[in-house]
């Protein structure tokens, strides 16, 4: 067990290396020398896990989408804008989310578009806007689908001005207001006036899950 444990934080620790390069440089800049340069761990080691770059860069993709629960809600909607705003409020110090959308923006010698996590992000936001939708919280014309899509889309589009224009410290306040604009076509008004879209969502959603963890179980 002690050994398996140690394998899990070798490949955790590789993982978090090639995140912050992927994140600085892009994929084809990026080498291995320097995402060993990153971590405490041997050439072996680092080729045991991933046998190449490109299968680094495809751990990278997975993990992004693996790790970002948000708590679960009565009204799905809310749950839908509280994954964007989790996401919104970790993407600054998160090199693991941001390196995956570099990853699966760029168009170079390899494309892990068959690998974008954008594809995962849009299948759960249309599976909760279908339960939403079950439950009456959204209107009976919305197109699940192409409005999870619309949402990933926005987000994606979002991110990349915000890195723009404030390296990404104004995202929180830009994803807020895309929801402002987007829900009134997308909720019914009753479920609309329930929901929670402020630009703290995302840090005091966090902060709820932090006091959880520290209970006694």
């Amino acid at each position: 067990m002690a050994q398996q444990a140690r394998a899990v934080e070798t490949r955790r620790l590789i993982l978090q290396g090639a995140a912050m390069v992927f994140d600085e440089m892009g994929y084809d800049a990026a080498s291995i020398k320097e995402i060993l340069s990153r971590v405490p761990v041997t050439k072996g080691a680092l080729y045991f896990h991933f046998p190449s770059k490109e299968d680094l860069a495809r751990g990278v993709l997975e993990e992004q989408t693996l790790h970002r629960p948000t708590p679960p809600q009565v009204s799905k909607l809310q749950e839908v804008v509280d994954l964007t705003m989790n996401v919104a409020h970790a993407l600054p110090n998160d090199a693991m989310l941001r390196a995956g959308s570099r990853l699966a923006l760029e168009r170079g010698s390899v494309d892990f578009a068959s690998h974008s996590p954008f594809l995962a992000w849009a299948k759960v936001c249309e599976e909760l806007l279908e339960q939403a939708k079950r439950d009456g919280e959204v209107l009976p014309h919305v197109d699940c689908r192409e409005t999870a899509e619309l949402i990933v889309g926005s987000f994606t589009g979002i991110q990349a001005f915000s890195q723009v224009s404030s390296g990404l410290m104004d995202l929180e306040k830009r994803v807020s207001a895309m929801w402002k604009h987007m829900l009134p076509s997308v909720a019914v008004p009753a479920a609309l006036a329930r929901l929670d879209t402020g630009p703290d969502r995302g840090a005091r959603l966090q902060e709820s899950s932090a006091d959880l963890a520290e209970q006694p179980h």
